[in-house]
């Protein structure tokens, strides 16, 4: 190996270029093996090297082995060999001749004279008649230095690529007229070779294609699944054609496909009551009222309900939600004012009836909350150089809990109002006296279990 210095370092989707020198030291064929090993998951990656020394009274030839790799069964490859006479004199080439299934040879014709420095040239064609591995060999017979020369040769019969479907039609059956019936239709390629396929194409008002974008390559053993839809437009019998277009020796694959258009009765959806009164809610909470869907005629999905002011919501009520004739559905409206004063709006159903919106009015009142306060008053302190009272709460339930400072500035009265309490809740009071020297005293006598009433 040569031009390359190690160990170096391979960035993701980067290549590099080895260079590999043969310098025999003999007129010999030989063959040895390059081992590079890495950190890469794979390890240790092998190549297989060979060549033939040649001295000055030998043929030379090139290559040295001949494989083919992978040829379609039924199909043929060519590859030439070529000979040199690297000698100062003339040299005859009694015979060539192949030996292997699948393997011929064309291109020269024996007894043949090649002068000094002359080369030819010959072809050797792999044409495999079944799927797997083939081998053989080239033998050139002459009266070289090097009257015997092997040419290895090496192959794989493959079977070519066709296309299967499966299924290998597609029905339908009954499909509403407005309504898409929805079938998977997958090929493959059994063969040994990829298979480019151009086209995907169906015939047949109301069929559809979609799930796949050609061109796609398959290879040997791969498949792929796409959908054929039926959407018909009008009630009646529909058949037509599935055509897969491809490089495939079956190159148009084609699947029947049917379905029936059916006449059906649009449903209708009506809402109950029509207007929906919430009656008076209070700001910051919440009143709830129910209503029903009904369908008639025949069953009716709904996909969508909403409102046109957000005070107001559904719930109660999941989509898509499938209502058969002569049935009904409950839901809930929740109206959570944010202010006081009238509101109202206009709850819309989605559906597939006809029509396929339904209304409902909504109204409400939001009313303003009672506002609580606790006002208190303690006697002052007897201790000298008070400047001012601190006043703590804390909510009582059984007991008083930890408590808590609610005056921002020092109190210097005995008068204190608390507006901050909250509705159906009971608190515990107590104060603290400080003096000039910011120090403070213990808590004063404790008020407990101040009920503020629910509004």
């Amino acid at each position: 190996m040569t031009s390359t210095s190690l160990p170096l370092s391979l960035a993701a989707g980067q290549s590099i270029t080895l260079g590999i020198s043969f310098t025999p030291n003999a007129a010999s064929n030989f063959a040895a093996t390059l081992s590079i090993g890495s950190d890469a998951s794979d390890g240790t990656q092998t190549v297989a090297l060979s060549g033939a020394g040649a001295s000055a009274s030998q043929l030379q030839i090139n290559p040295t082995t001949e494989p083919f790799g992978s040829v379609n069964v039924g199909s043929s490859k060519p590859q030439v060999v070529t000979i040199n006479n690297a000698t100062s004199s003339s040299i005859s080439i009694s015979q060539i001749t192949v030996a292997g299934t699948g393997f011929s040879l064309s291109g020269i014709t024996t007894p043949v004279t090649l002068a000094a420095s002359q080369t030819t040239t010959f072809t050797i064609t792999f044409s495999p008649k079944a799927s797997g591995n083939a081998a053989g060999s080239a033998m050139i017979s002459s009266d070289a230095a090097n009257p015997s020369i092997t040419i290895p040769l090496s192959g794989m019969g493959v079977a070519p690529g066709a296309l299967s479907a499966n299924p290998t039609s597609l029905s339908f059956g009954n499909v509403n007229v407005g309504n898409t019936g929805s079938l998977s239709e997958t090929i493959k390629n059994p063969g040994g070779s990829s298979v480019s396929v151009t086209q995907v194409g169906v015939t047949g008002t109301g069929f559809s294609v979609s799930g796949i974008t050609t061109p796609v390559t398959l290879n040997g053993g791969q498949s792929a699944t796409f959908t054929v839809s039926f959407a018909p437009p009008a009630a009646g019998s529909v058949n037509g054609t599935l055509t897969v277009t491809s490089t495939a020796t079956n190159p148009v694959l084609t699947v029947p496909v049917s379905g029936t258009g059916v006449a059906t009765t649009v449903g209708q959806l009506s809402v109950s009551p029509a207007t929906l009164a919430l009656g008076n809610v209070t700001v910051g909470s919440s009143g709830t009222a129910s209503g029903a869907v009904s369908a008639s005629g025949a069953s009716v999905t709904v996909t969508a309900a909403s409102t046109n002011n957000s005070v107001f919501t559904i719930g109660g009520f999941s989509l898509p939600h499938t209502i058969g004739a002569g049935q009904s559905a409950p839901f809930t409206i929740t109206f959570s004012p944010a202010v006081s004063g009238s509101a109202a709006a206009s709850l819309t159903f989605t559906s597939n009836a006809q029509p396929s919106t339904t209304t409902e009015a909504l109204t409400g009142t939001g009313v303003a909350a009672a506002t609580h306060s606790v006002s208190l008053s303690w006697n002052a302190s007897t201790s000298s150089n008070i400047s001012g009272y601190n006043v703590y709460r804390t909510a009582y339930t059984s007991s008083c809990g930890s408590f808590a400072k609610i005056n921002s500035l020092l109190d210097t009265g005995t008068l204190y109002t608390d507006s901050s309490v909250k509705n159906a809740t009971s608190y515990c009071y107590a104060t603290t006296a400080v003096d000039t020297s910011n120090v403070e005293s213990g808590y004063s006598n404790i008020v407990s279990n101040v009920q503020i009433p629910v509004q």
